[in-house]
């Protein structure tokens, strides 16, 4: 945390953290102000709450669908293709994204021309970036969200189960009224820590995925932080502070808001 000051100060790597000059909120302003803020600050919680909205949830489905699946060899199966990618590291995920949605031999470009229309350059329009970023990252990452649902799925009592088949409950009744309510404090406890890392949107998967066309929907404020600080032809290294502490700063709100909020309604929380 010592290092945290520079955003307060105009930092000099000669003269170190505690002799350079103090400038209180001034590089915080400079960001606020500036032309890129709004921009900035748009793509990041949109392409957030896209994220949250449907990463969330899916995970929650396939848990279910697998605890109602008969064959054994079935749900093993399943699990084992939905888990495997979230062993891919980040950089060969987006080439094989590139490869997948490459205009001339890419897999979807294929089907697309087969159903008789035109192939689609996904890379050129800025529009299709939050839609490939957010559902890639579903692909990877559901099969080992869905497996901290597993887990709770397995703790819920078999006796309510029975007697729900017993009133003549469907697997979809018992689904709401059982399982749901079963697993509600763990997605209690996850939304919420979501909610805290909201505005951290995944800096190395956007930055590979960046290229001139799609820059405008694609600067977060990870890779905004990055281009001022380390690779700018004057890095300032206090700006990109201040605006990785104002990041983690609205966090911080966003996490402790959830977290009352969960305690009002009555649900599992962090305190």
């Amino acid at each position: 945390m010592y290092g945290a000051q520079i955003a307060f100060k105009n930092f000099s790597p000669v003269k170190g953290i505690s002799e350079s000059d103090w400038v209180g909120l001034k590089h915080f302003k400079r960001f606020i102000d500036s032309y890129d803020f709004w921009r900035i600050m748009r793509n990041t919680l949109t392409l957030s709450l896209y994220d949250l909205a449907v990463g969330f949830p899916l995970p929650i489905v396939l848990a279910l669908s697998i605890n109602y699946a008969n064959q054994k060899a079935f749900k093993k199966t399943v699990q084992m293709v939905t888990y495997a990618p979230y062993f891919i590291s980040v950089v060969v995920m987006v080439g094989i994204v590139f490869l997948m949605l490459d205009p001339r031999i890419g897999a979807l470009n294929l089907i697309i021309q087969q159903l008789g229309f035109d192939p689609v350059n996904f890379w050129e329009n800025a529009g299709y970036f939050k839609s490939i970023y957010v559902w890639s990252g579903v692909w990877q990452n559901i099969g080992i969200s869905c497996i901290i649902y597993l887990a709770a799925l397995s703790g819920i009592d078999p006796s309510l189960h029975e007697a729900g088949v017993m009133d003549g409950a469907s697997k979809f009744q018992r689904m709401i009224h059982i399982d749901i309510p079963g697993i509600l404090p763990v997605a209690s406890v996850i939304l919420i820590l979501g909610m805290g890392q909201m505005l951290n949107t995944g800096f190395e998967k956007i930055l590979l995925m960046q290229n001139p066309l799609n820059i405008r929907t694609s600067e977060v404020i990870d890779t905004y932080v990055y281009k001022v600080g380390l690779i700018s032809k004057a890095p300032n290294f206090s700006y990109a502070t201040a605006i990785g502490f104002f990041k983690s700063l609205i966090s911080l709100v966003l996490l402790l808001t959830v977290n009352q909020i969960a305690k009002k309604l009555g649900q599992n929380n962090l305190w």
